[in-house]
């Protein structure tokens, strides 16, 4: 991969004889190399450790008992790739595995597919205590990507069938592969969609992890960040294009019990201000951060029928969160 000048040195590659060489010399180059987190990772030790992992064919519990054993040059060879692309050309890890795990799941992803985090795997708890796991019934995923959050879904709500939706193709066929892998082909319904598009419901629980970033965030993110679909990312000049959509939406689409829950990263200045009678919950999480909106049927038709004008949004709340780029790392 890349040009001869830019691979990794042999005399030092030469010098690492067991696993546990090579992931020490992995987290190493990654710290070294400026790379960038937060795409399902919090440090560099996490990816060496699931690049170490994949290019010697183990589950990640069975690594522990391969760090002391000599590395094998197939193996040595498939990380050394794996390094180069991960270091020197800012390829995500999780587009390098395939893979991603998320709420405790694991997932099919590629570039065609946001890599899943999200607030709102935190909250999906605090949902089903909420509306009471065995009554939703109907539920939605707006802007579903790889599908993730619609299979977390329709495993905490086990009465439920689950409608995902994208616009992007390419995400959809992603998602099906994961519907598939989870079983739940009979309960996840996906559908090609702006929002919630056609869908009518009524649905008992709406959520969404749509794109919220400005426009003019775009290039100060990192590049293994702007590797992902700007589709997933970005959305017009204030972040808010997706998010006017849901909540209008929403507002028609939710049974007169139903919530809805939507992350919205570092806009909810901006919502409150755009719409000043709108009613909504901020769900905590952990670090803080406090960005899921949740409303109800009646707080949404009430406060979303008549916006405020719009107004220039965030400032230096989304330049902050630009470093880290969409969501969390888990």
């Amino acid at each position: 991969m890349g040009e001869t000048a830019r691979r990794l040195p042999d005399t030092v590659l030469r010098r690492l004889r067991t696993a546990g060489d090579w992931l020490r010399y992995g987290a190493r180059l990654l710290e070294r190399s400026g790379a960038a987190h937060g795409q399902g990772f919090l440090d560099a030790g996490e990816e060496s450790a699931t690049l170490l992992a994949h290019a010697l064919g183990l589950p990640w519990e069975a690594l522990g008992e391969a760090l002391p054993r000599p590395m094998p040059v197939p193996a040595a060879a498939r990380l050394r790739d794996l390094l180069e692309r991960r270091a020197l050309d800012r390829e995500p890890t999780a587009y390098l595995t395939g893979e991603a795990w998320f709420g405790g799941l694991r997932f099919r992803v590629d570039p065609r597919v946001l890599i899943p985090r999200s607030y709102l795997v935190e909250c999906l708890p605090t949902l089903a205590e909420r509306l009471g796991a065995e009554r939703v019934r109907r539920a939605a995923d707006a802007c579903t990507g790889s599908g993730c959050l619609a299979i977390l879904m329709a495993k905490a709500f086990p009465d439920a069938v689950v409608d995902a939706t994208d616009l992007s193709p390419g995400a959809l066929e992603v998602a099906r592969l994961n519907v598939a892998d989870h079983g739940l082909g009979a309960r996840v319904r996906l559908a090609l969609a702006d929002g919630l598009g056609d869908l009518r419901g009524p649905y008992d629980l709406i959520v969404s992890n749509p794109p919220y970033e400005p426009e003019e965030l775009r290039s100060t993110l990192p590049d293994e960040f702007r590797r992902e679909p700007a589709m997933a990312l970005f959305a017009g000049a204030d972040g808010m294009d997706v998010v006017r959509t849901l909540l209008a939406q929403s507002a028609e689409r939710l049974s007169p019990g139903g919530l809805l829950a939507m992350e919205v990263g570092g806009l909810r200045g901006a919502i409150e201000v755009a719409y000043p009678e709108l009613r909504a919950e901020w769900l905590p999480t952990a670090d803080g951060s406090d960005c899921v909106l949740c409303a109800t049927r009646a707080a949404l038709r009430a406060g979303v029928t008549k916006p405020a004008a719009r107004r220039a949004s965030r400032g230096g709340t989304g330049r902050a969160r630009a470093a880290r780029g969409k969501g969390r790392a888990r």
